[in-house]
Parts: C-alpha cells; sequence; structure tokens
C-alpha cells in the first residue's frame, strides 16, 4: 500500500463514518460519554484537509505527520490512541517506499499494539481492541502466507465484524461503559464498531479496482 492508497482509504472511511452515523452514535449515547462520533468525524476531516499536502511523501512520512495533526486536534481520550497508531505505523514504515502486503500488515500490528499499550488494554475488554487485534493477527498471518488480496479482505471483514459484535456480551473494563457494570452487556462498543466501518471501507475500496 503506497501514499496514494492509503490517501483514497482515508477518504473512503470518512465517508462510511459519515454514511454510518446514527449507527455508531447511537452505541455511544449507549454506554460511551456521547463525544466519540465528534471525535471520530474531526479526525476524519482533519485527515482528509491534510490529505494534499501529503501527495509525494513515502509512506511512513504520510503516516507520521498525520498522527502528529491528530495528537493536536482530537480531543478526549481517543486522540492520543489514534495518533500513536499512526505514529507507530510511520515508525514501522521508515525507509519503505513501497509496501508489500506482508510489511503492511506488520506496520498495522504495531499501531494496533501501541494503542493498547497507550490505553493499557487487551483483548475482551469491551473496546476497539476487540475489532484491531484480531484483524491485525489476521492479516499478518494471511499476508505471510500469500494469500490473494480478494481473499485477504473478506476474511478481515468478516473477522471485524465479529470482533465488533463479540463485544456486545462482554463486561467493558475501560472508559465510561465500565462504570455501568453489567448494565453494558448487551451493547456493542462504539469504538469497535467506528474500527470495523473504516476497515470495511477500505477492504472494499483495495478489492474495487
Amino acid at each position: 500500500m503506497n501514499t496514494q492508497d492509503i490517501l483514497q482509504s482515508i477518504t473512503a472511511v470518512q465517508a462510511s463514518v459519515l454514511r454510518r452515523e446514527p449507527d455508531i452514535e447511537e452505541l455511544d449515547r449507549a454506554i460511551g460519554d456521547g463525544d466519540h462520533f465528534i471525535n471520530v468525524r474531526r479526525g476524519c476531516e482533519v485527515m482528509v484537509e491534510l490529505s494534499p499536502s501529503l501527495q509525494g511523501l513515502a509512506p511512513s512520512d504520510a503516516l507520521n505527520r498525520i498522527g502528529m495533526k491528530l495528537l493536536s486536534t482530537i480531543g478526549g481520550a481517543s486522540g492520543p490512541l489514534i495518533s500513536s497508531f499512526f505514529l507507530s505505523m510511520a515508525s514501522s514504515l521508515k525507509g519503505i517506499d513501497e509496501p508489500d502486503r506482508a510489511q503492511f500488515a506488520a506496520a498495522f500490528m504495531a499501531g494496533v499494539d501501541a494503542i493498547k499499550s497507550r490505553g493499557k488494554a487487551d483483548l475482551g475488554e469491551k473496546t476497539m481492541l476487540d475489532t484491531l487485534i484480531p484483524v491485525s493477527r489476521l492479516l499478518l498471518r494471511m499476508s505471510e502466507e500469500g494469500a490473494s488480496l480478494a481473499d485477504l479482505c473478506a476474511a478481515a471483514k468478516l473477522e471485524a465484524t465479529q470482533g465488533m459484535q463479540a463485544t456486545r456480551d462482554m463486561i467493558a473494563t475501560k472508559g465510561r461503559a465500565h462504570f455501568l457494570g453489567d448494565r453494558a452487556i448487551g451493547h456493542i462498543d462504539p469504538g469497535s464498531k467506528t474500527c470495523e466501518v473504516a476497515i470495511h471501507a477500505v477492504c472494499d475500496l483495495m478489492t474495487s479496482r
């Protein structure tokens, strides 16, 4: 995935997130603090606005600039988490102008690991990581095995949806939802849903060419 692919993915994610605004906001009203979608929408806007200045940069440089910009513009707890994702991806891809699938998958996993470390969270705690961790593991394994793009994207979409849906039956241990205890059971985590929407958008873009 080169820089142009990254910029096109940003546009695709923004469009998909905006289409799913009612769904995501409903989830956040149920167990969140009410500002999740506001922060996500702002983050998407910032990245799209930044895109023209990233043309021609190496992927690592583009991702680094995105991460730094998000760190200063997204509010709440999500800003540092999402910025660390992009900054860690940038570090992983340093010096690689045209990352192959395995290299990009490794960078994606590095980004997810950064969210895990920064948020002190892990799989099974009703957060975005319940979507991101399974997908990152699958992408790395399938890319190293030489899976086709179509197979890889189809599997990633399924894994993202399954991870998101699994949060419905979890007790939250992080964020505002953890104060609800058992009352959070039966509700999907909004961050996990947003990540599922984003992964679907990127996969659909990659396979539509």
